[in-house]
């Protein structure tokens, strides 16, 4: 096949793929300096707003995630203690405090529940790891102190991992 040939039928996948939504990200295998973590581990860089899933000291799963804004980040070792479908949301107080007017339970499935279509809860605290219906806001600094993720990328996260899993947040 020509290399013309080639330019222009990738030019109108991508361009199918853009018009349809497929083209949102996917997660990458990389390459990454891991020799302290065991494989299975979440390393989660919150200044390159990125989570790691450790595949073996050399590589590793990586998705883009929106985390804690300002003021609401965190850093520490916790485990994943609960896994959950179209979770319903309710907020934790300090939401509610700063947004009153918020319902103070928004049914899994809703458009206006930040959790998305799953979410991994965090041992020790009111945080998880979770989807997004915004999916502008991964890649930034964003919440208030969970781990936000696009709807496809935390459905192949929530496959790959189980309660129990290991989870490092580092700034």
């Amino acid at each position: 096949m020509s290399k013309r040939l080639l330019a222009a039928m990738a030019a109108t996948v991508g361009a199918m793929l853009l018009t349809t939504g497929m083209a949102e990200a996917r997660p990458e295998v990389v390459g990454i300096h891991a020799a302290e973590y065991s494989p299975g581990t979440i390393v989660v860089r919150t200044s390159e707003r990125r989570l790691y899933l450790i595949l073996d000291e050399e590589h590793a799963m990586r998705y883009p995630v929106g985390v804690g804004k300002s003021g609401k980040q965190w850093a520490g070792e916790t485990r994943i203690d609960g896994k959950y479908r179209n979770p319903a949301w309710s907020p934790p107080a300090e939401v509610k405090h700063d947004k009153p007017n918020i319902p103070d339970v928004i049914p899994g499935g809703s458009p206006q529940n930040p959790m998305g279509v799953a979410a991994m809860t965090l041992a020790g605290g009111e945080y998880a790891i979770h989807g997004t219906n915004v999916p502008n806001s991964v890649g930034g600094f964003v919440s208030y102190g969970c781990i936000r993720m696009l709807n496809p990328d935390i459905t192949d996260l929530y496959q790959r991992v189980s309660v129990g899993t290991k989870v490092v947040v580092t700034r």
